[in-house]
Parts: structure tokens; sequence; C-alpha cells
């Protein structure tokens, strides 16, 4: 581990030269540019907001603005847009690089700090975003929010552990890749986003402990939305599994990176 951090800082200005690269060739003849990042998923909490808000006079329990529902969406979809992102940037990150892994001299260590570095920016933008709609709204968020930048790096760990782990079989077992995806939309609706926790029956809520992602989506709305500070156990709990499979995927990688060149 300690290797590959010196790499890391030894490599990081070819790092962060890689990212810049990534934005420039995504948005080349662009005339939006970087705001086409943001406009995926604020346009899914618009269509969301709009029909449950509007149509179905859906409210959030505990915040007192209209636009409740819209809030608490944008909460939860910020948490696990970043959590997605670096799942399915790492999921095919070896196989779309694999002409890299053959080279001996390369540090691949490096391919998924560019992947990690990219969706950490893509979600830095439209945190910044939801701050102005929040605005907007009338919504103002709390000191509590300074709880963000503990929850984000819990967020990276978990993804990049998860998404190294299945980057990693998806080399060696191509299936992985087209089960992953689904499996994603299943988390995202096994998550109060859309829907508040209080429509799910007491006899099913104790399925919620078996969703990594679930206490740090209700962290991101405990700050977000209620304006408190997050329960100090639900993100030591999550922060020591996250760091667990963080060091498990890069100590996996560490060990199938000659086995992985052999197959790509």
């Amino acid at each position: 581990m300690f290797l590959m951090l010196k790499l890391l800082w030894q490599y990081r200005s070819f790092i962060f030269n890689s990212i810049g690269n990534e934005f420039r060739a995504r948005f080349n003849r662009s005339s939006l540019g970087a705001l086409w990042i943001i406009f995926n998923p604020l346009a899914q909490v618009a269509i969301y907001a709009l029909i449950l808000t509007n149509v179905l006079a859906a409210r959030i329990e505990g915040v007192d603005n209209v636009y409740s529902f819209a809030i608490y969406l944008t909460a939860g979809i910020l948490a696990w847009s970043l959590f997605a992102d670096i799942i399915t940037r790492c999921l095919t990150l070896f196989v779309n690089n694999g002409n890299l892994i053959k080279k001996v001299m390369f540090p691949k260590v490096v391919l998924p700090a560019i992947s990690v570095g990219a969706a950490v920016f893509d979600n830095l933008m439209l945190f910044l975003s939801i701050l102005m709609i929040f605005a907007v709204l009338g919504h103002i968020p709390t000191i509590h929010i300074l709880w963000l930048p503990v929850l984000t790096l819990a967020v990276v760990a978990l993804a990049v552990g998860i998404g190294l782990i299945l980057g990693i079989l998806n080399v060696f077992i191509r299936d992985i890749g087209q089960v992953i995806p689904i499996m994603l939309q299943i988390g995202f609706w096994f998550t109060p986003i859309v829907y508040p926790l209080s429509i799910i029956p007491d006899r099913y809520r104790g399925l919620l402990s078996l969703n990594p992602m679930y206490p740090i989506v209700r962290s991101y709305q405990d700050i977000l939305v209620y304006g408190q500070s997050p329960q100090l156990q639900d993100v030591l709990v999550i922060v020591a599994v996250s760091g667990f499979l963080m060091l498990a995927g890069f100590f996996l990688f560490m060990r199938a990176s000659e086995e992985m060149a052999d197959v790509l």
C-alpha cells in the first residue's frame, strides 16, 4: 500500500493532466462544456420532483418547504451518483485499458486514480449546482455541511473497493460487466432516495442493513435536508467498512495485475 501511495505521488502530474485531458476530450466542440455534467442528474431530479411534488403532492415530513421532496431527492442522488459513477468507471477500467496494463513499466495504479479523480470532479460540479438550486428554493444548508468531505471520502473508498474487485472479475468473467449495471439500478431503488423511509413497512426495514449505501445516503439527507449532523455510529461503521473494502480491492489489484495482463 505504501508503494502505491508513493507511485501516486510521483505520477501526480500525469494523473491531473490525464483528468484534464479527459474533460477536454469529452466536451470538445461543445458550446455548453462542463455544464453537461450536471444536466443529466438534475433533469432526473426535475422529472421526479415535478411528478411527485406537483402531481402526487408528495411532501417530506420535518421540512418546511413546498419543494421538500425535490430537496430530499437531490441529496440522495448526490451521494448515489458518485458511488455509481466510480463503480461504472472501474467496471470497464482494465478491459478498456488493456494495452496500458500490458506495459510492464507503466504504474497501473494511476488508472483507477484517474477514473476516481474524474468522478469526484463531476460530483463536485453537481454539488455546487445543487447548492445554487437550494438557494433558489429557499433552502440553506447549515454548518453541518462540513461533514460532507468525510462522507465523500467514505463513498469514494466504498466505491473504489467494490469497483476494483468487480473490474478485476470483469477481465476474467465478462458477464460481470453486463450484470452490474442492472444491480446498480436495483440498488438505487433499494435505497430510500426516490421515496422516504417512512413508507417502508417496519418488518422490511431491517433489510436496509444489507445495503452499504443506505447509511451514507441517510447521512447526506440528514445534512442537506434536515440540517443536522449524521448519526456518528453510522459514519464510523461505514468508514470502517469502506476502508476495509478499498484495501481489499487494492490488494486484489496488486495480486491480479500480471494475470490480467496475460488475459487482456
